[in-house]
């Protein structure tokens, strides 16, 4: 037996095994359809899964039914039913802890120059599955029959850990050009090479991604970025092109590199830091410290200068690389919160280097701490993945001086709550004392206060009065007790 016949037999025994866990539901279901008189089968994403032993709870399902069809089929049936994608042929239901989208076979038509195609239901099994992005997911299981349908050699691809389209890979990204992104996505999420032609097609037309709008990039990205091996992924946008349409200062990280001023490669440093960053993760993917990895040089093109005596320098990149942090994220419609949180984890990121010389004061600790905020995990596990110098005498000293700061941070704070360092005295303290009512006055002085409570630690409240007092009056503020 051959090697790619010994997959395949695994992949069908995990498969069996994780059809059993769900087909009391499944096959119930393919029940009531075979009784109404129409198909159902497991398909897509599911079926691949099955095969690759990571079946979850959401299952998709593709019949000949139309959509009103199956809403009678479920009707009485499913614990709850939900209609938002019923103008594209799909009802979703939930039964025994599963999510289930049910969808009518489709033979869409593209006219290749909008963003979206013109949804025509189809008759058959088969030109549904050709009409999906990848062999490997244009597989198809029936119900309660189990046959497995797979006219396209997705069974061989998977155990080859190959992607390849049904038919002609020009002709599924024409239709279709986020599907390029999609294998980027599928490398990162599977670990999958891409086939020769698929790669020469998304080469060829890595331009046609200006046809498909940002929020559906945003989503393809955020998923390779959330995939088990985003590197293989970023690679693979660089590689092709496709980067070049919707996030150039990626590309633009490979930085030329002259004879006369070597510097490291900034664009694999990048990489690096990113598969570091991986590495510190607690609780599964997180997109926020992951793209702050990436873009975390992002400003480094445009601050690269070389002095006189030939050596590089990027003064200031992370306030550039944080302005255009925002600036791209924004325009792939992101969230403001997560561009906000990104964009601040780049500004960030030097501020640890210099603290083992020995020149941070406890006031800089609590700085630290409170410009990073709620992201000081975040801040903590992004410095340490940007170490990935060769020399491991350098390493070993920037590590123990983190470990250091960390120590000390922990010490001030079971000393002083800084995580909600705020001034000795609070807006209506202030209002009393200086007899002002709301307004900028009060604003100003309170960050006065905060400011000082940064450098000396908490003060006692007499020390505090006397300190607002004092700012008061270089402010030309008179206060009650001082008239």
């Amino acid at each position: 037996m051959s090697q790619t016949q010994r997959a395949l037999t695994e992949a069908q025994r995990r498969a069996v095994h994780e059809l059993l866990r769900v087909s009391p539901v499944a096959d119930e279901l393919g029940r009531r359809f075979e009784a109404a008189g129409h198909e159902l089968h497991l398909v897509g994403g599911s079926v691949r899964d099955a095969l690759l032993g990571r079946l979850g709870d959401d299952l998709d399902f593709t019949t000949d039914a139309r959509p009103d069809d199956t809403l009678r089929i479920v009707n009485g049936w499913a614990e709850s039913v939900w209609t938002t994608g019923a103008d594209f042929g799909t009802i979703g239901i939930a039964r025994r802890g599963l999510r289930i989208e049910i969808t009518t076979f489709r033979a869409d038509a593209y006219d290749r120059v909008g963003r979206n195609p013109i949804v025509q239901y189809g008759d058959s099994l088969i030109d549904d599955l050709r009409r999906r992005d990848f062999a490997v997911n244009a597989m198809a299981v029936s119900v309660p029959g189990h046959e497995f349908t797979d006219p396209y050699g997705g069974l061989e691809d998977l155990a080859e850990r190959v992607l390849r389209t049904p038919g002609a890979p020009e002709e599924s990204f024409a239709d279709d050009p986020l599907r390029m992104l999609r294998a980027a996505r599928f490398a990162a999420q599977l670990r999958f090479e891409v086939a020769p032609e698929v790669y020469a097609a998304m080469t060829a037309m890595a331009a046609d991604l200006s046809r498909i709008t940002a929020e559906r990039i945003r989503d393809e990205f955020v998923k390779l970025m959330c995939g088990a091996d985003p590197v293989t992924g970023l690679r693979l946008l660089v590689d092709t092109g496709l980067a070049e349409q919707f996030l150039p200062e990626m590309s633009g990280l490979k930085l030329e590199i002259d004879e006369h001023a070597q510097h490291k490669d900034v664009y694999e440093h990048t990489l690096i830091v990113v598969r570091n960053a991986i590495g510190h993760e607690k609780d599964g993917a997180d997109f926020t410290l992951r793209m702050a990895a990436l873009m975390h040089d992002i400003g480094k093109p445009a601050t690269k200068a070389v002095g006189p005596d030939g050596g590089v320098s990027f003064h200031h990149h992370e306030v550039v690389g944080a302005r255009l942090t925002k600036q791209r994220m924004k325009a792939l419609k992101f969230p403001k919160d997560v561009i906000a949180d990104v964009a601040e984890l780049v500004s960030l990121h030097l501020r640890f280097y210099g603290y083992g010389r020995g020149e941070w004061t406890d006031s800089a600790v609590r700085r630290y701490v409170t410009d990073a905020g709620p992201l000081l995990s975040r801040l903590h596990s992004l410095t340490r993945s940007d170490v990935t110098t060769r020399n491991r005498r350098k390493a070993a000293q920037l590590a123990a001086d983190y470990d250091a700061l960390e120590e000390r941070i922990a010490r001030i704070a079971a000393e002083e709550d800084l995580a909600r360092v705020r001034p000795d005295l609070d807006g209506n303290a202030i209002m009393e004392l200086l007899g002002v009512p709301p307004g900028p006055i009060v604003g100003k002085a309170w960050r006065y206060l905060k400011d000082l409570r940064l450098e000396r630690g908490p003060l006692d409240p007499d020390e505090a009065e006397a300190e607002l007092l004092r700012w008061a009056e270089t402010e030309g503020i008179t206060a009650p007790g001082s008239r």
